[in-house]
C-alpha cells in the first residue's frame, strides 16, 4: 500500500480497519546472506539500504525485543548537521541530505520538521568558536547564520538574556536542522526493508557467535542457530557486551542519557534551542509537550532509566535559561543507553573477526546519524570496503591516535 490523501480519507471513513500490517513476522530461516544484530534505527536503516542500494534481500534483522525498543525511541528527536571537524562534517552533512529525502524515499511520514536550531553562546570565546564552526558548516555546503544578541532576541524573546552568570551574547542558527518523530523513523525503515524481502525477526536475542578459523559463520540465538557469512553488529549501548561474545573488546562505555517531556502546551517554542553553558536543549513536539534533555548521568549503566540528581540538574539549567518552563508540569522521563567512545565520535568498521562488522559509539549523535549510518554500514557489509564519508570512523584510530575529538574534551568516555 502506498500512503496518499485519498487512502487516508478512505480509511478514516471506514474506521481505519483496512490498514495492513507494516511488516511481516517471519520465523527465522536456517541461513541468510547477511544478518544484522539490532532492530533499532541504525540496524533497520542498514537492512533497508542493503536491499535498496546493493540488492541484498536475503537478510535478517535480529532484535531481542520489539523493533524500535532501544535508543531510537529514547531520545530528544534532534536532527542537525552542525559539526566542525573533518570526518564528522561530511558524514552528518550527507545524513541531513538523506533526512530531507527520506519521507519521499520511504513513502512514510516521519514528521521531519526543519524548524531550525539555535545554539546559544555566552562569552567572546564561545562566539569565536561558533563563528569558526559556522564557517566550517558553510564550507561543507550546509547552512549557518551567526546571530548577535538582538538577532536571538527577535527569534526567541522569552529567554532570560541577562542572567548574572551566563548572559546571552548571541547564537548560531542552523535553519535546516530540526526534529523528527523518532519511532516513525524506525517504522518507516522497517516497512521499507520488509517490502524488499528482508526478514525482521523480533524477540530473537543473540546469545553467541559461530566463529571458525577467525571468520564468523553465524550466530546462536534464543530461537536457534542462524548461519550467515556476514554479520553486522548494530546494538548501540550493548556494543561492548555483544563484542565480548565474539571475543574482542571495544573502546566503548555505556552511560545513561535522560530525556524529559512536559504536559501538552499551546505552541510557544518554534525552534530547537541549546544552552551553551548549561548543556540543556529543548524543543516542542507536535503534541505540545516540551521535550528537553541535558548531560549524561556520568556513571556506567544499562538500566534505561536515570537518576534524580541529574534530573534536577537538567531542570535547573532549563529554569536558568527560560524561567517560563517552571509553569509546566513534567509528564514523564526516560533514559537511553549511550555507547560512548573516548573521542566522542562513532565507529563503522570491520571487527577483528572476519565477516563481523561494527557500528557503534554514537554518543550524542545517534538519532541524527540514522540515515547515513545505515547507508555506510550497508556499503561496508555489501562491498567489504569502508564508505568514503565514514573513512575517519575506523576502529584502529584509538590505537594510532587519529581521533575525532569534536568537543575538545580529551579522550575520556564520560566527557563526550
Amino acid at each position: 500500500m502506498r500512503y496518499s490523501a485519498l487512502e487516508l480519507l478512505k480509511q478514516g471513513l471506514s474506521g481505519n480497519k483496512g490498514w495492513p500490517l507494516l511488516w511481516r513476522s517471519p520465523a527465522p530461516k536456517p541461513a541468510y546472506d547477511a544478518l544484522i544484530i539490532g532492530g533499532g534505527g541504525h540496524g533497520l536503516a542498514t537492512a533497508y539500504y542493503l536491499a535498496r542500494n546493493h540488492g541484498m534481500t536475503n537478510v535478517a534483522v535480529l532484535e531481542k525485543g520489539y523493533l524500535g525498543s532501544g535508543n531510537i525511541g529514547r531520545n530528544t528527536t534532534i536532527v542537525r548537521a552542525n559539526y566542525l571537524l573533518a570526518g564528522n562534517s561530511e558524514f552528518y552533512s550527507h545524513s541531513l541530505k538523506l533526512w530531507e529525502g527520506m519521507e519521499t524515499d520511504l513513502n512514510f511520514n516521519a514528521m521531519h520538521s526543519q524548524r531550525g536550531i539555535i545554539n546559544l553562546f555566552h562569552s567572546d570565546g564561545q562566539r569565536d568558536a561558533f563563528a569558526r564552526r559556522g564557517n566550517a558548516m558553510i564550507n561543507q555546503g550546509d547552512d549557518a547564520i551567526l546571530l548577535d544578541r538582538e538577532g536571538v532576541r527577535r527569534e526567541v524573546p522569552y529567554l532570560d538574556f541577562d542572567q548574572t552568570r551566563y548572559p546571552i551574547y548571541g547564537g548560531l542558527w542552523h535553519k535546516r536542522g530540526g526534529t523528527a518523530r523518532h519511532d516513525a523513523v524506525a517504522w518507516g525503515y522497517a516497512r521499507g526493508a520488509d517490502q524488499r524481502g528482508v526478514d525482521l525477526i523480533q524477540n530473537c536475542e543473540v546469545t553467541g557467535f559461530l566463529i571458525e578459523n577467525g571468520s564468523v559463520q553465524g550466530v546462536q540465538t534464543t530461537r536457534g542457530e542462524i548461519r550467515a557469512p556476514k554479520v553486522g553488529m548494530v546494538v548501540a549501548g550493548r556494543s561492548g557486551q555483544v563484542a565480548e561474545m565474539a571475543g574482542f573488546r571495544l573502546p566503548i562505555e555505556s552511560h545513561i542519557l535522560q530525556a524529559f517531556v512536559t504536559e501538552g502546551l499551546k505552541p510557544c517554542i518554534d525552534q530547537v534551542i541549546t544552552y551553551g553553558m548549561g548543556h540543556f536543549y529543548i524543543s516542542q513536539s507536535d503534541k505540545g509537550g516540551l521535550v528537553f534533555g541535558g548531560d549524561l548521568d556520568f556513571y556506567a549503566s544499562y538500566a534505561q532509566r536515570g537518576n534524580l540528581p541529574m534530573a534536577e540538574h537538567v531542570v535547573e539549567a532549563g529554569m536558568t535559561l527560560m524561567p517560563m518552563i517552571g509553569k509546566a508540569k513534567m509528564l514523564r522521563s526516560w533514559g537511553g543507553i549511550m555507547d560512548m567512545t573516548p573521542d566522542g565520535s562513532p565507529i563503522i568498521d570491520h571487527s577483528p573477526v572476519q565477516g563481523l562488522y561494527v557500528n557503534g559509539g554514537w554518543c550524542y549523535g545517534g538519532f541524527k546519524a540514522v540515515p547515513a549510518s545505515g547507508w555506510c554500514m550497508a556499503h561496508l557489509m555489501a562491498t567489504d570496503t569502508v564508505h568514503e564519508i565514514a573513512r575517519r570512523y575506523r576502529l584502529d584510530r584509538f590505537r594510532t591516535g587519529h581521533l575525532i575529538d569534536e568537543e575538545a574534551t580529551g579522550s575520556q568516555h564520560n566527557l563526550h
